[in-house]
């Protein structure tokens, strides 16, 4: 790495990447110039394109001369609908550069319970370009990215449902909005270290299940807790917050990460959090800090050989984590005298207290690999989230849990299934505030805790496009509210739907 940094004197290096800034800021520009006017989870992840000259150069060549449309020959095959795109993924591999592009839209709608019964269609297109700086300009180690998103349709969980743990993890305002903008540079012999600095959204690294992102609902993407107490629901998506990032691997099987970033997504956490900040172009550094930490343990670690009278390992992921937020929060029952907010006699400003934290484990651990297919898995995740501070936050603990099964069909070798479930438990001070307003005259059912069960099928129809029907059941929703003007409780809903993901 000594010898690549001596090929470029300190001052090229900062004028290349100070070129590359501006170009990125032109780039990112030109998306938000398509501008056309809540839900807090990671969408569908991307498949990035390693390389300009593989798969996609494949697919050009096999295009035939006489096909206007220059992708369509050779699309069941080509890893994304545009193959090339009309030559302008090899243009860009020629600068280190990579460009993805990927649409999910769906369609969902409650048969019975909620608010009412309708159906609402939602979409969300990912726009994402990184820059491997080796490539590029000589820079060995570092990746430059930015990615935007462009959130379309309606929500069901605000329209029809009424529910904590919405429906769709790309629900969200309508929007064009810049996502993430970050550098990352890796470190040592087998890159052992790296720092990631900048915009960044956490639910991309912490707190994740590899097997929970098959599921829509929001929940097993960032989970229900920091959505329902970190100031702005926390950075995660469809917001990010400035902060940096690093991660260590002091062995092959050990990974420790370790972040700070700003306290809050937003300058000002009154209201929705995504109209504070309707195109991502702000970047509050006001107020507290977030911290986080998360250790992370791999079986088999990655690159590891299975001796030929081995029989096949069950491979397990096991992480730990803490967060804690320098933010004020305010109490859920009680104002700024001692009185409750309840009370007419209130100021209505609730006191305040500083400070708030949580811990979470997530475990991710095949169960059950066929002797006689590869790809056929069966895979068991589990997370959970606590806080022990009751006083300020809704919602004190919430899990997810679930089973996905890789080649449920003979043949099948790209298809998922799986069936999952996710609760959310109201902190015992929120629930006193119901009390004590029913209690001065407002008859408000005491909320409990709300749990969803859902079973889903996602169909690899091409290397490039996904077809997912889905089902979903909710216990309670809204942890026992009622129905908006009426003295009912919204009542267990069922929700069905189908999503679809084109990778372009």
């Amino acid at each position: 790495m000594t010898k690549i940094f001596r090929q470029c004197s300190y001052q090229d290096v900062v004028h290349r990447f100070r070129r590359l800034l501006v170009n990125s800021t032109f780039i990112v520009g030109c998306i938000f110039s398509l501008q056309t006017g809540p839900a807090i989870a990671a969408p569908p992840p991307m498949t990035m394109t390693v390389d300009s000259d593989g798969p996609n150069q494949e697919a050009q060549n096999n295009n035939s001369q006489d096909d206007v449309l220059g992708f369509m020959s050779g699309i069941s095959r080509s890893s994304a609908m545009l193959g090339d795109m009309w030559g302008l993924r090899p243009w860009l591999g020629q600068y280190g550069m990579t460009f993805d592009l990927e649409e999910t839209s769906e369609v969902l709608g409650n048969v019975s319970g909620g608010i009412h019964q309708s159906a609402d269609y939602d979409g969300l297109t990912q726009m994402d370009l990184q820059l491997d700086t080796q490539r590029a300009f000589g820079v060995y180690g570092g990746t430059f990215n930015v990615s935007a998103l462009q959130i379309h349709g309606r929500s069901l969980s605000a329209d029809n449902l009424g529910t904590l743990q919405t429906a769709s993890g790309i629900e969200g305002d309508r929007a064009t909005r810049l996502w993430e903008l970050w550098y990352q540079q890796k470190f040592l012999d087998s890159d052992r270290l790296d720092v990631k600095i900048g915009q960044q959204s956490l639910d991309q690294e912490f707190m994740v299940s590899q097997n929970a992102n098959l599921f829509v609902n929001t929940m097993f993407g960032w989970p229900m807790l920091p959505s329902a107490d970190l100031p702005g629901g926390g950075p995660a998506y469809p917001l990010s917050a400035l902060g940096a990032r690093l991660r260590a691997k002091p062995t092959d099987s050990v990974t420790i990460m370790a972040g700070v970033f700003n306290g809050s997504p937003v300058a000002n956490n009154n209201g929705d959090p995504q109209q504070k900040n309707p195109s991502g172009l702000t970047f509050p550094t006001n107020g507290g800090a977030l911290a986080i930490a998360e250790i992370q343990y791999a079986y088999p670690a990655l690159g590891s050989m299975v001796s030929a009278d081995e029989s096949e390992t069950l491979s397990r992921t096991y992480k730990l984590g803490v967060w804690y937020d320098t933010e004020n929060f305010a109490d859920q029952e009680y104002d700024n005298t001692g009185l409750s907010l309840a009370n007419p006699a209130s100021t209505g400003n609730p006191l305040m207290h500083h400070g708030d934290y949580g811990i979470y484990a997530v475990a991710d651990q095949m169960l059950w690999h066929s002797e006689d297919v590869d790809d056929r898995t069966l895979n068991f995740f589990t997370r959970a989230m606590g806080t022990p501070e009751t006083d300020r936050n809704l919602v004190d603990f919430s899990m997810n849990a679930g089973l996905t099964l890789h080649e449920p069909i003979f043949g099948r070798d790209d298809d998922t299934f799986g069936v999952g479930m996710g609760y959310a438990h109201i902190s015992s001070r929120a629930a006193a505030l119901d009390k004590d307003m029913t209690y001065f005259g407002t008859y408000t059912p005491a909320r409990t805790g709300e749990t969803y069960v859902e079973a889903t099928y996602q169909y690899q129809a091409t290397p490039w496009w996904q077809l997912q029907p889905d089902f979903q059941y909710v216990f309670n929703p809204g942890a026992g509210t009622l129905i908006p003007g009426t003295s009912q409780k919204i009542g267990n809903e069922a929700v069905i739907g189908l999503r679809t993901n084109i990778l372009f």
